[in-house]
């Protein structure tokens, strides 16, 4: 299966279960592209003990996750990017919903 999660809020507790189902899915075989935007942009700032959301990003990504973050998104926030929040574009915004075989949204 091709799960395409789009995540657009830093609340730490729903990104990690996110998150969790992400690296699940991979764990099975799946091939998971995640879509950062908004708020969303801003994962790997989330500072919570209890969900690590960051920590877990990374190992997503390590699990052969893909991670996009929106460009626009990004600039507003006078940011860069980094190695969780790359810089993407609205076009693969939408190739990974038109791709997606289930998509997610938190």
């Amino acid at each position: 299966m091709k799960l395409g999660m789009v995540i657009t809020q830093t609340d730490p507790e729903t990104v990690f279960n996110a998150l969790r189902l992400a690296l699940y899915s991979l764990e099975q075989g799946d091939t998971v592209r995640i879509f950062l935007s908004g708020r969303g942009v801003e994962l790997d700032r989330i500072q919570d003990a209890k969900f690590d959301a960051p920590a877990l990003a990374r190992k997503v990504a390590q699990a052969g996750g893909v991670f996009l973050a929106c460009g626009t998104c990004l600039k507003l926030r006078d940011s860069a990017g980094s190695e969780i929040c790359p810089l993407s574009t609205l076009k693969d915004h939408y190739e990974l919903v038109r791709d997606s075989d289930k998509l997610v949204t938190v």
